[in-house]
């Protein structure tokens, strides 16, 4: 039911305005409480055997379907304290969002929204773009009457996520060449998305797509999800001119798995955060986003930015070859290692073998996974053999992942 009217909406939007001149303070005087002692369920150590649901070792990376990353201590501990009081949601969002430009420096008239993940910052972004701070249009939407309804993208840069652009009532014009982006353009052109990891694939590149949209004064949107490490690239795609960039929260940056970052200009954010919770009757109001994850976010870009990036490097390139110096006894077993240009920019390992193994790659893969310990190691980066990186592994687990993997591939070695 809709709980909003006129005054409210126009007292939030003055409230936002308001906000992002002056970020917001706390007043709670509520007394910090101590953590309860856990009995029944959890009480354990492990509530997902408990639930007959097996953890995993992950040698894959920061994958939603394996829950994303983990969380600093720290970063917990923070996100605890921030359930303990009450805020205003729209204008924690906005303070939030204060912090987190001048924490990445981003160039004047840029700010921040954090939302329910990368994917929830492009919706809400782009329906921003569509209803501008227009009540009607904005609970209107997926009906775009009145609005634009076309948002440019490359044919190589089409992937399942798009799908959060198309859930605003947008069409997908689809792309190869720059003189069908110019063909493309018309008064219906609502939005240019760029999805960051397909840089390679597509004709016309990350710097010259927003080159573009100026030229056009059409929107670009920049979504980079998995895109960190490099930490540069949390500012280096504003500084571009990118008006919208998504991350995700949940992944190297280790934040909550449920939280993400809208990065974009000061004209264009608020707007996303009216299409979004806490406010009712909008398109991203299911997406909503906690207050523990707004601060939580904001504690783990500070933790983040604050890490030794070459020393962490260093300690993942270390594990890969420990495992490396052990599969190496085995006859027919090669290792190599590369980086991915873009998402998941951390040392990986490719792990191949001849015909003495008598094995595929999948159903290595599918032992280690039903094995005890589960390990998840597959492969991947359209490579043969196995993939593995180690940024998720836990303390002793690379060890393990040698032991097992050498285990299974010597037992069926000719």
């Amino acid at each position: 039911m809709l709980t909003t009217n006129r005054r409210t909406f126009l007292g939030s939007l003055t409230a936002l305005a308001t906000a992002i001149a002056a970020p917001f303070k706390s007043t709670s005087s509520a007394t910090p409480q101590q953590p309860a002692a856990i009995s029944g369920f959890g009480q354990t150590g492990n509530p997902y055997e408990e639930l007959g649901v097996p953890t995993v070792i992950n040698a894959e990376g920061t994958m939603t379907v394996l829950g994303g990353s983990l969380p600093h201590p720290e970063l917990e501990a923070v996100m605890a304290m921030a359930g303990r009081h009450f805020a205003p949601i729209a204008d924690l969002e906005v303070a939030a969002g204060n912090r987190i430009a001048q924490m990445l420096k981003l160039p004047a008239g840029y700010t921040a929204l954090v939302t329910a993940g990368a994917a929830a910052a492009m919706q809400s972004g782009l329906a921003g773009i569509l209803t501008g701070d227009n009540e009607k249009f904005i609970h209107q939407i997926p009906d775009l009457t009145g609005m634009k309804s076309e948002v440019i993208i490359q044919k190589s840069h089409r992937n399942p996520f798009d799908h959060q652009l198309r859930t605003t009532g947008i069409k997908l014009v689809v792309v190869e060449t720059r003189d069908e982006l110019r063909a493309a353009v018309n008064e219906r052109t609502a939005m240019m998305h760029f999805s960051n990891f397909a840089n390679a694939t597509g004709q016309i590149k990350v710097d010259e797509w927003v080159r573009l949209g100026k030229e056009y004064k059409i929107p670009c949107m920049n979504d980079a999800a998995a895109d960190t490490p490099p930490v540069s690239h949390l500012w280096d795609y504003a500084n571009m001119g990118y008006d919208l960039i998504t991350f995700s929260g949940g992944k190297a940056i280790r934040g909550s798995q449920c939280a993400g970052m809208l990065i974009g200009r000061k004209e264009l954010v608020p707007n996303a955060l009216l299409n979004n919770s806490p406010h009712e009757d909008t398109l991203g109001r299911s997406s909503k986003v906690g207050k523990e994850e707004i601060i939580g976010m904001v504690k783990a870009l500070e933790l983040y930015l604050n890490e030794d990036h070459e020393a962490l490097s260093k300690e993942w390139q270390g594990r890969l070859e420990g495992i490396s110096r052990e599969l190496a006894k085995i006859p027919g077993v090669s290792t190599s290692y590369f980086t991915p240009d873009i998402a998941n920019h951390v040392p990986h390992m490719q792990i191949t073998w001849d015909a003495k193994i008598s094995l595929t790659p999948q159903e290595v893969s599918k032992m280690l996974r039903s094995g005890k310990p589960s390990i998840v190691l597959g492969a991947g980066e359209g490579r043969p053999g196995l993939a593995m990186n180690s940024f998720m592994l836990q303390p002793g687990e690379d060890r393990i992942v040698a032991e097992q993997l050498s285990r299974i591939l010597r037992e069926h070695s000719a």
